[in-house]
């Protein structure tokens, strides 16, 4: 470019030296000089007339032959269209092959724009969800109505995935996952969860049908035992032995299929089942008089401090006793004898909060992920000391889900654990 340049100015000076010549000689600089100014911008102007017809032309023909720094401007203009073109194949590829690799996938994928309608769609979600090459532009609450889905959409927070029936095939279910990206664009992935609804039917409907069907033999059992134990009858030592463990499997049995149930009564029933006010002081009072008595010859300080004493709770209070009752229950099986368990109750930014403290021997953090888990346990070796079934953390986190809550745990080896229920509901009092 800078060579261009050298030229161009070296033939302006040419022009200029003959004109100013020739006017010199004719006794006419200033005339000879002008009109050498206007040869030179008429080719300029030339020049410029044919840049614009080579640029309105197809791009892929050679540029006009020039010098100077019209020929470097030619030749660089030239340059940056051929590396266009190349960036603009490249470009082209990937989406090729983007969309190759997404008309692969067996989920659906789709596009929306920052209004919330759609912009493109993969096979799989056509298939899906019956689009249509016409319904671009559209929003996409056209095409899946369902409540859940709308109010899932129009919230925005989308942490967990969305699982409903199809909109176009009633035996299906699909699950919805939307993630932002660009300018408040969204990208919907949509996967058939049929199966997998199926077996967790299975599985719910199994686990329901054994506990209820276990219940009534080990009834009959259980009070066999009871008979033999109350009646009197003089066994040795190995039978009483024996007539005692008997009793307390049956006990411990009994109680694991109680929770099973209690459990399967959780995952299919619909949430906001049997709702209403719950006033919290005079439940939790009652579960530490239980704790108390549960507790009995070990001595343990179980405290209860209630900071909004009417607060109250939009919820099921059966299942909000279980809960609680479990987190409370777990901390006097764990605790030492004489330790302290402490219960607190308390709101704030809205939210109410509900904590069972202990200063028990706690557990190393990485259990923690894994402490809501069915039959979960820190040591294998606390089975048979504690008599405890491994699900009662799983129902507290059942109850807490259908009461829009979450639970907070965090334990330290040797000084103790605390268990807090977050609910985010707003407090009524």
């Amino acid at each position: 470019m800078l060579r261009g340049y050298s030229v161009e100015v070296r033939r302006l000076l040419i022009i200029l030296s003959l004109c100013a010549l020739v006017g010199f000689w004719f006794d006419h600089v200033v005339w000879a000089l002008l009109a050498g100014s206007l040869l030179y911008v008429s080719w300029m102007v030339w020049q410029i007339r044919r840049l614009n017809k080579w640029l309105l032309r197809n791009n892929d023909e050679s540029p006009p032959e020039s010098s100077g720094i019209w020929g470097d401007l030619f030749d660089n203009i030239y340059h940056l269209q051929r590396r266009q073109v190349q960036e603009k194949n490249s470009l082209q590829a990937v989406i090729n092959r983007v969309q190759e690799t997404s008309a692969a996938l067996r989920d659906g994928v789709i596009v929306l724009d920052w209004r919330g309608c759609l912009d493109w769609w993969n096979p799989s979600a056509q298939r899906l969800l019956g689009f249509h090459s016409s319904d671009q532009g559209k929003s996409v609450i056209n095409f899946i109505r369902h409540p859940k889905f709308v109010n899932y959409f129009e919230e925005g927070s989308y942490s967990e995935p969305l699982e409903i029936p199809s909109p176009r095939f009633t035996s299906k279910r699909l699950q919805f996952q939307i993630t932002r990206f660009g300018r408040n664009e969204r990208l919907i992935v949509v996967r058939d969860v049929t199966q997998l609804h199926k077996l967790e039917q299975m599985r719910q409907d199994f686990v329901a049908n054994v506990s209820h069907e276990l219940r009534t033999p080990l009834t009959v059992i259980s009070g066999y035992l009871e008979t033999l134990s109350d009646s009197g009858t003089d066994l040795t030592p190995p039978w009483r032995r024996a007539l005692d463990q008997m009793q307390q499997q049956s006990k411990r049995m009994s109680l694991l299929i109680n929770d099973l149930i209690t459990l399967s009564k959780l995952e299919t029933t619909e949430s906001g089942y049997n709702h209403k006010p719950v006033k919290l002081e005079p439940l939790l009072q009652a579960i530490r008089s239980e704790a108390t008595a549960l507790s009995g010859e070990r001595g343990h300080e179980i405290s209860l401090k209630c900071e909004s004493p009417d607060l109250q709770l939009m919820g099921n209070e059966k299942e909000l006793h279980s809960a609680f009752s479990n987190l409370v229950t777990n901390a006097v099986k764990y605790t030492p004898a004489g330790g302290k368990i402490a219960m607190r109750l308390w709101q704030a930014h809205r939210q109410i909060f509900f904590s069972v403290q202990d200063n028990g021997p706690g557990f190393d953090s990485k259990h923690i992920p894994h402490l809501t888990q069915r039959f979960y346990r820190v040591e294998q070796s606390r089975n048979s000391g504690t008599g405890g079934t491994g699900l009662g953390l799983a129902i507290v986190k059942h109850v807490l889900l259908r009461h829009d809550g979450e639970l907070q745990i965090s334990s330290e080896v040797g000084v103790g654990s605390t268990f807090t229920c977050i609910f985010s509901q707003p407090p009524t009092e």
